[in-house]
């Protein structure tokens, strides 16, 4: 947006401060993005999934296999995600048009077979499924064999940790989400839950592309949470956290876990996928840990009424934020806490790196 022209925030050029790029960039789409929960898309059904404002179709074919391509027909541009899946294609609810999952035109109507409709396709995306995630690569292809989902090896193997994921979609830029979830500021909205108390920050370095930061704080001290977690036993007075470009993480004395996957919709949209997985707990009031077995229970339950509602808190904030945002945006940035400069550093340097490899190469995507 030009702020000449509406008033609003101004597009990433026109940016006068850190702050402000940070809150008009996208996302580099040469990484891989979760973009769904595998059990949320059925055999035989299709669904929009959106990478900074480009609309994609994730579709799953009768044989559980997943496959993505753009979401329009190339006939009348009708977006494909309001078809319907026949097999293994995919099929425009306009004409009948058929889609395989290389993104070729694979079928149709017969009176539609002249030879302008010959050699048509679309643009497909790589597709990986890990973690209960299906994974899209929406950059250059070629790159995607060589970029890597994070290697997560607590929650693969037969003694794998349980782990539920938790799917949001939240008004607020992808650069406030990250912002907030590593820092630890802000433990006064939290303090019916108590996910932590105090922090004092006692590491923050940018190596390459990832942000390492550490706390002292008091991890996991919640009235109900707290009596599930084996302090005497853990060191939960410490947090380690990272943001590694475009994902997040933190690490509590190897047994207490989580990543953050952004998928990054338009200026004031994201959508969040949260891993959070335990070594193990305990049995409140007990010094029994809770069977490996009734883990994934426990989990299921606990992001109902404790984690969930715990992370509502975040998103009525950051949804404020980005109002707050869209209203002050020429504010004053009064920021104290070195984290979030090093975070925007980093989401501002890649997306300007993106545009000048997009515009020295011609590239078409995204």
């Amino acid at each position: 947006m030009n702020p000449a022209t509406n008033g609003g925030p101004p597009g990433f050029e026109e940016a006068g401060n850190l702050r402000q790029q940070a809150r008009a960039a996208g996302m580099d789409p040469d990484y891989w993005y979760a973009v769904e929960e595998v059990h949320r898309v059925k055999p035989g059904t299709v669904a929009e999934v959106v990478f900074w404002k480009h609309s994609i179709a994730l579709y799953r074919a009768k044989d559980g296999s997943f496959h993505a391509v753009e979401d329009r027909c190339a006939h009348r541009q009708l977006k494909l995600s309001l078809g319907h899946v026949e097999d293994c294609r995919l099929v425009c609810a306009y004409h009948g048009w058929q889609y395989n999952g290389d993104g070729q035109r694979a079928g149709g109507p017969r009176e539609h077979l002249g030879e302008n409709c010959e050699n048509v396709s679309i643009r497909s995306y790589p597709v990986k499924v890990r973690y209960g995630l299906v994974w899209l690569f929406p950059g250059d292809p070629e790159k995607a064999e060589s970029r890597q989902i994070p290697d997560i090896p607590e929650l693969e193997g037969p003694d794998r940790w349980a782990c539920v994921p938790l799917t949001f979609t939240w008004s607020a830029h992808h650069s406030m989400v990250i912002d907030n979830v590593s820092d630890f500021t802000h433990a006064h909205l939290h303090r019916k839950y108590r996910p932590f108390v105090g922090a004092t920050l006692t590491r923050c370095e940018t190596v390459g592309d990832d942000v390492h930061l550490s706390y002292d704080t008091r991890v996991g001290r919640g009235r109900i949470s707290g009596r599930f977690v084996d302090h005497k036993k853990l060191d939960t007075n410490h947090m380690d956290l990272c943001y590694q470009y475009p994902y997040q993480w933190s690490n509590t004395d190897d047994a207490i876990k989580h990543w953050l996957f952004v998928l990054p919709i338009d200026e004031r949209t994201s959508r969040t996928f949260f891993l959070f997985y335990f070594k193990s707990l305990k049995i409140p009031m007990l010094p029994i840990h809770i069977p490996r077995f009734a883990m994934t229970l426990v989990l299921k339950v606990s992001n109902r009424f404790l984690i969930g509602p715990l992370l509502s808190q975040d998103q009525y904030a950051l949804e404020g934020e980005q109002e707050g945002y869209e209203k002050h945006w020429d504010a004053p940035s009064v920021e104290f806490n070195p984290v979030v400069e090093a975070f925007q550093d980093v989401t501002v340097r890649k997306w300007r790196e993106y545009l000048t490899r997009k515009a020295q190469n011609g590239s078409a995507y995204v």
